[in-house]
């Protein structure tokens, strides 16, 4: 591309976000603020298009005041948080795929399966993703954003105890923001370590997700071999046989950013609508 063609990428790039930060504090239906980032990376995702931007925020904030025990009543430092992050990894990964692709790791510590809080624990993985919707996907290269979100689930001490504490109606909510809401095309979700009753743990959950998203998902049964082939060992955490660093270095990382950016999540500026109406969120193209 030439220089000149970036200039004006550029020039209509920052005359959209003019526009949709006016047309934000504008809007009645949308809370008082927005972080620049975040703007950002909600019109990327509609691949500059101002109108689908527009409609994306709105069903955003939509479904964020339809469930607010998920996305907006929140504390990364209380209890209910500190139980999960005991138990659990929520851990973006650092850097970006050749692909320029975001990925984030999701695995047990402790495999008791009482544990788990299905509620509370898809609470803590929304204020992870907020968090890092603010920051740069990759230091060495802040300028640039992600094309695309990739989640890696490792199944390893998964039971069907743990499938039988879901919350359906929080799964459904999960499901439903991924699929119409997230400020990022979802292009994979790889599981790991899956255990020889795979098929009985998708049985149940396979109703729940959407055809769409459940083909994005990739099914490691053999090693974790195969995963290198999609995201790079650089990115991956020592554990997983890559050179990321230990996985307690990067939960240390991740607690340090939830709790520098605690003010952000828990501001209802960010977040809240005053009197948010009931509208008919359609599917957003995110996952091409």
């Amino acid at each position: 591309m030439s220089s000149d063609s970036e200039s004006e990428n550029q020039l209509r790039r920052d005359r959209d976000l003019a526009e949709l930060l006016e047309w934000f504090a504008l809007n009645e239906n949308l809370p008082q603020e927005i972080e620049p980032l975040l703007l950002r990376r909600f019109y990327q995702c509609m691949y500059g298009h101002v109108e689908d931007t527009k409609n994306l925020i709105e069903v955003n904030y939509a479904l964020r005041n339809k469930h607010p025990h998920l996305f907006i009543k929140r504390d990364p430092l209380d209890e209910d948080s500190r139980r999960t992050f005991d138990y659990a990894d929520i851990l973006p990964l650092p850097g970006l795929t050749p692909d320029k692709y975001k990925v984030s790791l999701y695995c047990f510590r402790d495999f008791e399966p009482s544990k788990m809080h299905h509620t509370e624990d898809t609470r803590a993985f929304f204020m992870v993703t907020d968090c890092r919707f603010i920051m740069p996907d990759d230091l060495a290269h802040p300028e640039v954003l992600s094309e695309g979100e990739v989640q890696i689930f490792d199944m390893k001490g998964t039971t069907m105890r743990h499938i039988s504490r879901l919350t359906i109606s929080t799964l459904r909510a999960y499901v439903k923001f991924l699929q119409l809401a997230f400020p990022v095309r979802l292009k994979a979700i790889h599981m790991v370590n899956c255990p020889t009753y795979l098929d009985r743990i998708v049985s149940v959950v396979k109703p729940f997700i959407s055809e769409e998203v459940f083909k994005l998902i990739r099914f490691h049964t053999a090693s974790i071999d195969s995963l290198y082939a999609s995201v790079p060992r650089e990115m991956l955490p020592e554990e997983y046989g890559g050179c990321a660093g230990p996985l307690a270095t990067l939960r240390a990382q991740t607690q340090q950013v939830l709790a520098e950016k605690r003010d952000y999540l828990m501001d209802p500026n960010h977040w809240h609508v005053e009197k948010p109406e009931k509208r008919n969120g359609k599917s957003w193209k995110l996952f091409n």
